[in-house]
C-alpha cells in the first residue's frame, strides 16, 4: 500500500490538539451569524453551539429569593436541594469518558492482572498486539466497602493525548489511487491508536430483573457527551473532507470543506476502510452500506455546489460502467487516456476536454476543474438526457374542504400555510440571495422564476380554479364525473404566484367561508389525486395535500381497518399494506409522469386515516412518489396551526427536484445487493426512479462482495441523481465517496461511521415491516447488536479477561440507538395506533442521519439552571449551549425546566414545583403557576427578561439542526398535560415503551456475547430479559 504522502491533502490553518503533525482550517467567524446579545432587544439570528467548560447545575438559591429581573437570572430557579443526580458535564476532551461503564467493573489501572483465555485464529491479521488487559481485585466484580472498583481498558495500543477521536480525530487511511495535487505540501500523518472499553462480567439478572443498583448508570457511554464534544470542537474547525475520514456525529453543526470526497451531509459510508474479502467482512458482523442524502442542504460558510456545463456532448462518461467524471479518474499518456476509477478502463479523453499533465500526471488545469477537485458537482446534461421538456417546477395544491376540515379549522390553517410558504418575507433573504443594493420595494420571491402554482379543491366532488391574472377573482369550475377526472382549464390553472398574488390570496382567504356552508362529510380523495395527475401528466411537478378524515367516498374508497388489533401477530401486519389496487395503480402513474406528493395528515381526536394506503406503506401514493407525510394525529388549531404553517413553508422553499432516477455505482469486486427507501424500483438492477425528491430525503444503498478487493487500490462509490431542477434545469447530481481497502480486518474497525450503520439497520428494518412480525423483527435487531459487538470481541479487542465486554471506540453509543430502535412507535411492543406506527415506519425509511440520530436520542436541555452567559454569543460568536443530558429521569431535577427535541416535536416539560418566578420570567407577568399557562402554547411570547431571550435563542439554534419538521414548542406541566407521556416515552435510557432500560439492556447484550464467547449462544436462546418474545434469527438478517 502506497504512503500517505502519495494521497492528496490541501493544508489548511491551526493543529490538530492530537497529533502535531495534523492541520486542518480553522472556521472562519463570519460563517457563522452572531446570536443574540443580553438585553437590550433580543435577536434571534441562529450561532453554533457551543457549551461552557464548566456548568454549575447546582447553585441552590432558595425560589423565594427571586426578583423578575436579569440580575437575578444568574442563579438556579429551583428551591436549594441537598445532593442530587449529577448534570452530565463537558470535561474536557473526553477524559470523562475514562471513567464510564464502571458500575459494570471496567477495568482501569488494576491492582491485579486476568490474562485474557486466547482462542485459536487462524487469520493472522486477527491477532493484534496489544497490552494484555486487566481487571481489579476480585476479577472486577465489587466487594463490600469497595464501591466502584474499575474503569475503561483500552483494547488496543494506547497512544499519548486526549481519546477523543474530535480532539485528535482519526485521519484518513491510505488512498492511494489519485495524484496529489501539485504545489501541496504534505506532511506524514499517523495512524490512530484505536480503542475500545472493556466491562469485566456485572452480576447479571434473572430474566425480566433489573440490573440497576449493580451496575453505576453514570459510567455507561453517553450519547449526550459524544454529541457535545465533537460540536465544541467544530466550532472552531472545519471538517476536512479527505485528510479526515471519520466523519463527525450527524447530529451536531459543522461545516465540511470538500477535497474530492463528498460531504458527510450528502454520503456516509458504514465501513471508510473496507476488508478485501467477504469472510473479513462477515467476522466484524457489520453492514457494508452508503447513506445518500443527495440534495442535502448546507449550512452558511460551505461551498455552493458548483453546475456545471459541457454542453451538447454532456459530461464526461466511462464508456464501459458510463461513471462520470470524478477527482479520482487519472490521466496517463500526456492527458489523452482518462483511466476510470471503478473498472480500470482507459478512455480516450476528446479534444474539447485535453489538457496536458505535468511531469506527476496531473492536468495542469486541474484546480479550475471542479469536477477533478470536490466530490459533489452538478452537471448541465444535454436533451439525450431528457424525458420530457424541463421547465419550471409546478405546484399543485390539493385541498381537503370536507366538513371535518372546515369544523376543526384545519382548512384555515391550510390556506394559511399557503399565503405563509408563497408569500412571508421574513425569510426569503436565504431563498434569493439578492444582491445588496438592490432596490428593497422589488418583491421577494419564495419560488424560483418559472415556478408555477396552482389550487385544486375535493370534498365529494373536485373544483378547479382558474387563478388568471387578468381576473379580479379566482374562477371555480366544479367537476362532478370523479370516477375519470379531467382537466376542464386550458389556461390559468398554473400561474407565475406573484403575477396574481391578488387572486390567490383573495381565494385562500375565503375557502373557509366558502365552504362553511356546503358540507360534505366523506371525501373522495383518489379522484381528487388523479385530477391533479391529469394536470401535471404532461409536465411533472409536486402535489401538496391535505386530508382531514378518512376517504370514505368515490373510487378508492377506504374503510375503517384498525379495530385495536395486536400489531405484533399476522393479521395486524396487514393493516401495514394497502386494501385498494387503484391506490397502487396511482402512484406508480405519478412516478411515471414525474410527479411526487407530500401529504398533511390531521386526524381529528385521533381517528383513523389508513395511513398505510394514503401516506406510508412502500409503494403507495406518498412514499412511492418520493414525498412526505406530515402527519397531525390529534389536531388542535390553537397548538398545531404555527407548526403546520412552518411545515408548508419548508416543504415548498426546501431544494426539491422531480422527474428524478438514481443509479449508484461502486468499483471492481463490489456490487449493490439491495436498496433501502422511498422509490420506485421496477426490476432489481434497474434505476431507482422518484416523482420528486427533496433535500430531506435519504435512502441506503448495501453492498455485497463479488471477487476480492485489491487492498493496493480503494474502493470508490458513486451516486448520480438525474433530477429537473425547481427553477427547470435538467441536471446530475454526481456525489462521490472513496474509502481505502484493506487486509487487517482490525483496521476496518478504526473507521466505523455509527450513524450510517444505525441509519442502514434501521431503514432495514423498516423495510421489512409489512413482511415480518414486529416480534421478529425486534428479535433481528436485538441479534444484530449482539452479533456485531460480538464479533469485535472475539475477533479485534485484544488480550482482555474473558468476562470484558469491549466496545468498540467508534460504536460505543451504537446498543443505545438499537435501543432506541426497539423502543420506537414503528416497531415497539403493546399497543399503538396503526396510523402512528405507519407513519414512523415510512419516517425511518426517509429520514436522513441527522433526523433519524435525534429520532432514536432525543436533546434534552435544561433551562431552571442556565448560566447568565448561556444563550449568547461568546467572544467568537459562537452561541454557548448548556451540554445536553442523558434521557432518563433520574436525571431530572425537582422544581425544574427542561426542553427536550427529538427532531420530530419539541416539549417544554415544567415539574409541578417549579419556581413561580421562572414561569414570570418565561411567560410574563402573571404566569407565576402552571395551572395558568395555557396548554396550547406553541411559542414563547417575546420578553425583556434575560431568561426569556435565553431559551428563545437556544431554540432559534436548534431549528437549524433538525430535518423537515417545524420547531414549534408543546407543553408538558407535569401532572396536568397528556404531552407528559410522551415525555417519559422519550427519555428512552428508562424502563418504558415496552423494553427495558438502558442499563438492563447492556447487560442483557453482555450475557449472549459471553455465551457466544463460551459457545453457548444457541439458536433458540434468545430470551429478550424484558423484550417480550425474541425468535432467533442468524444471518442473512432478512
Amino acid at each position: 500500500m502506497s504512503e500517505f504522502q502519495t494521497y492528496h491533502a490541501l493544508a489548511g490553518q491551526g493543529d490538530d490538539p492530537q497529533n502535531p503533525n495534523f492541520h486542518v482550517q480553522q472556521t472562519p467567524s463570519q460563517y457563522h451569524p452572531s446570536p443574540s446579545s443580553p438585553p437590550q432587544g433580543y435577536q434571534q439570528s441562529p450561532g453554533i453551539a457551543a457549551f461552557p467548560p464548566q456548568q454549575h447545575p447546582y447553585d441552590g438559591t432558595p425560589a423565594s429569593a427571586y426578583s423578575n429581573n436579569a440580575s437575578s437570572q444568574g442563579q438556579s430557579y429551583f428551591p436549594q436541594q441537598g445532593p442530587g443526580p449529577i448534570a452530565d458535564q463537558g470535561q474536557g476532551a473526553m477524559g470523562g469518558l475514562t471513567a464510564q461503564m464502571g458500575g459494570l467493573g471496567i477495568g482501569g489501572d488494576p491492582a491485579g492482572s486476568v490474562r485474557a483465555h486466547r482462542k485459536k485464529d487462524r487469520h493472522a491479521y486477527h491477532h493484534i498486539g496489544a497490552p494484555e488487559g486487566s481487571s481489579q481485585a476480585f476479577n472486577g466484580i465489587p466487594q463490600a466497602g469497595f464501591g466502584t472498583v474499575s474503569q475503561y481498558l483500552n483494547a488496543d495500543t494506547p497512544q499519548p493525548g486526549p481519546p477523543s477521536p474530535y480532539l485528535g480525530q482519526s485521519v484518513t487511511p491510505v488512498m492511494s489511487q489519485f495524484p496529489a495535487p501539485g504545489g501541496v505540501a504534505m506532511s506524514p500523518m499517523g495512524q490512530p491508536a484505536q480503542q475500545g472499553f472493556g466491562i469485566p462480567n456485572p452480576s447479571i439478572p434473572a430474566t425480566g430483573g433489573s440490573a440497576q443498583g449493580r451496575v453505576d448508570p453514570e459510567q455507561i457511554p453517553s450519547v449526550p457527551k459524544s454529541r457535545d464534544i465533537p460540536a465544541h470542537y467544530y466550532l472552531d474547525h472545519l471538517y476536512p473532507t479527505m485528510e479526515q475520514h471519520l466523519p463527525p456525529p450527524a447530529a451536531i453543526s459543522f461545516i465540511a470543506h470538500d477535497q474530492g470526497n463528498s460531504s458527510p451531509k450528502f454520503a456516509r459510508l458504514t465501513l471508510n476502510s473496507i476488508p478485501s474479502t467477504a469472510e473479513s467482512l462477515h467476522s466484524t458482523g457489520l453492514p457494508l452500506g452508503l447513506i445518500v442524502q443527495p440534495l442535502a442542504a448546507l449550512q452558511p460558510g460551505e461551498t455552493e455546489i458548483p453546475v456545471l456545463d459541457f454542453g451538447e456532448s454532456g459530461p464526461p462518461r466511462c464508456r464501459r460502467c458510463r461513471t462520470y467524471i470524478n477527482p479520482f479518474m487519472t490521466f496517463r499518456s500526456g492527458g489523452n487516456k482518462l483511466v476510470c476509477n471503478m473498472c480500470t478502463f482507459p478512455n480516450e479523453v476528446s479534444s474539447e476536454y485535453f489538457a496536458p499533465t505535468d511531469p506527476s500526471g496531473v492536468r495542469v488545469d486541474r484546480a479550475q476543474r471542479p469536477e477533478l477537485t470536490m466530490g459533489t458537482v452538478d452537471f448541465m446534461v444535454p436533451k439525450e438526457y431528457w424525458s420530457k421538456d424541463p421547465v419550471g417546477l409546478k405546484w399543485l395544491f390539493l385541498v381537503d374542504v370536507s366538513q371535518e376540515a372546515v369544523n376543526r379549522g384545519f382548512l384555515e390553517a391550510f390556506c394559511e400555510g399557503i399565503i405563509a410558504a408563497l408569500y412571508s418575507e421574513d425569510d426569503l433573504l436565504g431563498v434569493n440571495n439578492e444582491k445588496e443594493g438592490e432596490e428593497e420595494s422589488k418583491p421577494q420571491r419564495a419560488l424560483p422564476p418559472g415556478s408555477k402554482v396552482g389550487i385544486i379543491t375535493f370534498d365529494k366532488e373536485v373544483h378547479f380554479y382558474n387563478l388568471s391574472p387578468h381576473l379580479d377573482k379566482a374562477q371555480m369550475l366544479v367537476m362532478t364525473d370523479i370516477n375519470e377526472p379531467f382537466v376542464p382549464l386550458s389556461e390559468g390553472l398554473f400561474v407565475d404566484p406573484y403575477e396574481s398574488e391578488t387572486v390567490i390570496k383573495s381565494l385562500l382567504t375565503q375557502l373557509p367561508t366558502l365552504f362553511s356552508q356546503v358540507k360534505n362529510a366523506e371525501p373522495a380523495l383518489l379522484s381528487g389525486l388523479d385530477a391533479a395527475l391529469s394536470a401535471l401528466s404532461s409536465t411533472g411537478g409536486k402535489i401538496v395535500c391535505s386530508l382531514s378524515a378518512l376517504p370514505t367516498w368515490g373510487p378508492g374508497r377506504l374503510f375503517l381497518r384498525d379495530h385495536g388489533a395486536n400489531h405484533d401477530t399476522d393479521g395486524g401486519r396487514k393493516l401495514f399494506t394497502t386494501e385498494h389496487p387503484a391506490w397502487l395503480k396511482t402512484a406508480s402513474k405519478m412516478v411515471e409522469c414525474g410527479v411526487g406528493v407530500d401529504f398533511f395528515l390531521a386526524a381529528a381526536s385521533g381517528g383513523f386515516l389508513d395511513n398505510a394506503t394514503v401516506g406510508n406503506n412502500p409503494g403507495h401514493v406518498s412514499s412511492l412518489s418520493g414525498g412526505e407525510t406530515f402527519f397531525y394525529p390529534n389536531f388542535h388549531v390553537t397548538r398545531d396551526t404555527p407548526k403546520m404553517v412552518e411545515e408548508i413553508k419548508h416543504t415548498v422553499r426546501r431544494e426539491t427536484g422531480y422527474q428524478c432516477l438514481m443509479k449508484v455505482r461502486c468499483s471492481n469486486g463490489l456490487q449493490v445487493s439491495a436498496y433501502h427507501g422511498n422509490f420506485l424500483q421496477h426490476t432489481f438492477g434497474a434505476d431507482l426512479e422518484f416523482g420528486a425528491i427533496d433535500a430531506d430525503k435519504a435512502f441506503a444503498v448495501m453492498f455485497s462482495y463479488d471477487g476480492k478487493l485489491d487492498p493496493k487500490l480503494d474502493a470508490h462509490f458513486q451516486a448520480a441523481l438525474l433530477y429537473t431542477t425547481s427553477s427547470g434545469e435538467r441536471r446530475v447530481r454526481c456525489c462521490n465517496i472513496v474509502a481505502s481497502v484493506t487486509e487487517k480486518t482490525f483496521e476496518t474497525m478504526k473507521y466505523i461511521d455509527q450513524d450510517a450503520v444505525v441509519s442502514i439497520i434501521a431503514k432495514e428494518a423498516a423495510a421489512k415491516m409489512p413482511d415480518r412480525t414486529l416480534k421478529e423483527i425486534r428479535a433481528v435487531i436485538t441479534e444484530k447488536t449482539i452479533d456485531i459487538l460480538a464479533g469485535y470481541r472475539k475477533n479485534f479487542s485484544g488480550d482482555h479477561p474473558p468476562g470484558q465486554l469491549v466496545l468498540p471506540e467508534n460504536l460505543k453509543e451504537f446498543s443505545m440507538y438499537m435501543l432506541g430502535l426497539v423502543k420506537s412507535r414503528a416497531f415497539k411492543g403493546g399497543q399503538e395506533p396503526t396510523d402512528r406506527r405507519v407513519h414512523d415506519m415510512r419516517l425511518l425509511k426517509s429520514i436522513g442521519p441527522l433526523e433519524m440520530s435525534l429520532y432514536l436520542y432525543p436533546r434534552i436541555i435544561p433551562i431552571h439552571n442556565l448560566d447568565p452567559s448561556d444563550g449568547f454569543a461568546n467572544e467568537a460568536g459562537h452561541l454557548r449551549v448548556p451540554p445536553t443530558l442523558r434521557a432518563s429521569f433520574a436525571r431530572i431535577e425537582e422544581g425544574g425546566a427542561y426542553i427536550v427535541d427529538n427532531g420530530q416535536q419539541c416539549i417544554l416539560w415544567l415539574h409541578a414545583q417549579v419556581s413561580p418566578n421562572l414561569l414570570e420570567d418565561l411567560f410574563g407577568p402573571g404566569q407565576d403557576s402552571l395551572r395558568n399557562l395555557d396548554p396550547y402554547l406553541s411559542s414563547l411570547p417575546v420578553l425583556e427578561t434575560h431568561l426569556n431571550a435565553q431559551v428563545r435563542n437556544l431554540l432559534q439554534y436548534l431549528k437549524t439542526i433538525r430535518g423537515s419538521k417545524a420547531m414549534t414548542l408543546q407543553l408538558a406541566r407535569q401532572g396536568l398535560d397528556g404531552a407528559e407521556y410522551e415525555f417519559a416515552r422519550l427519555l428512552v435510557e428508562d424502563r418504558n415503551n415496552e423494553a427495558q432500560s438502558y442499563v438492563d439492556w447492556l447487560v442483557h447484550i453482555h450475557r449472549h456475547i459471553q455465551l457466544e464467547l463460551t459457545g453457548q449462544r444457541r439458536k433458540d436462546d434468545t430470551s429478550e430479559g424484558g423484550l417480550s418474545g425474541l425468535v432467533h434469527m442468524r444471518p442473512p438478517y432478512w
